[in-house]
């Protein structure tokens, strides 16, 4: 399947957390993101050093811009069980509902977005690509995708941009 792009709607589907009481809890990506301005980016694992020490916290800084330019919700979506990325988030005291930490555990939405990323041979499994999406109205808007394991393109820093650019 070929990678989601500008002017794609965005799948829908069913993602997790773990909320505040330990309760299992389901995201719908349509129910969550129809009518509003979103941004989501994708990590190829919770702990894992180029997402935890400079995706994440890209996203902490400029969340608040972003906010302010009217993106309702930041997604950070990692192929791991809930269980592990509500600990992972819990790691990120800074974050006051700035982004919401989702888990996609057998990577099905993220093979949706066709962003998929197969790490096997490393003893990972399956993964997601690193990526940012800039979505209005359901509608990507602008699709930051990593080529291989590089961290250039789905920074906060490149999505503020294109966000900027659609006003």
């Amino acid at each position: 399947m070929a990678p989601i792009s500008e002017l794609d709607t965005l799948p829908d589907g069913q993602l997790l957390y773990i909320d505040a009481e330990g309760t299992l809890q389901k995201v719908g990506v349509h129910a969550s993101c129809k009518d509003k301005k979103i941004v989501i980016f994708g990590v190829p694992g919770a702990f894992t050093p180029t997402c935890s020490l400079k995706h994440v916290p890209g996203f902490l800084e400029r969340g608040p811009e972003l906010k302010q330019l009217g993106v309702a919700h930041i997604f950070c979506i990692a192929v791991n069980d809930p269980f592990v990325v509500k600990e992972w988030a819990k790691t990120y005291e800074a974050n006051r509902g700035t982004i919401q930490f989702l888990a996609d555990g057998s990577a099905i939405y993220t093979k949706a977005l066709g962003l998929e990323f197969d790490l096997t041979d490393k003893g990972l499994g399956m993964r997601s690509r690193r990526y940012a999406l800039f979505v209005d109205n359901l509608v990507v808007k602008k699709a930051n995708i990593e080529e291989g394991g590089k961290f250039e393109v789905s920074t906060a820093d490149e999505i503020l941009k294109a966000v900027m650019s659609c006003f």
